[in-house]
């Protein structure tokens, strides 16, 4: 079950392939300053999570306009999300928590997936500016896409 609504959120850093090698990803470096999308993902070069973030990235002014940083996170390696992203043109900050941990912390582990292991499940949160969770969302299985209506509505509650 995913952390609830009133959570203060688990800060992490994760590693993200940039253009100049591996780069930090730390949620809290967006505390006080903008909200935080964070999209739980299955595995990198599967059907729904490619649509879901080619989807996303077409849509993204949607979320900076709503003074959003969204960053999505999957069990994958850096260098996997990298050649995924660059094949499908995705721009949404990918985050590699290959070992795990954040995907535990959030509550959001997927335990063996399709039988090859345990994987992050498809999950989203909005996260304050204030580091609280403000929207939480576990989907039912990892076939199904999170509501990002009500994402985008829990956004535009907050202060921009």
């Amino acid at each position: 079950m995913a952390l609830p609504v009133g959570s203060k959120a688990p800060d992490f850093t994760l590693k993200s392939a940039g253009p100049n090698g591996l780069e930090d990803i730390t949620l809290s470096s967006n505390f006080g300053v903008q909200a935080t999308v964070l999209l739980f993902f299955p595995l990198a070069f599967t059907s729904v999570c490619t649509q879901e973030f080619c989807d996303l990235t077409a849509g993204l002014s949607r979320y900076s306009d709503l003074n959003a940083d969204v960053i999505g996170i999957s069990v994958d390696s850096p260098f996997a999300q990298d050649a995924w992203a660059k094949k499908e043109k995705i721009t949404i900050k990918l985050a590699s928590d290959l070992n795990k941990e954040t995907t535990k912390a959030y509550d959001v582990l997927f335990p063996a997936l399709a039988g090859i292991g345990d994987t992050a499940a498809r999950a989203a949160f909005v996260i304050g500016k204030d580091g609280v969770i403000y929207y939480s969302e576990q989907t039912p299985s990892p076939k199904e896409l999170p509501s990002f209506d009500k994402i985008e509505q829990v956004l535009s509650t907050l202060t921009l």
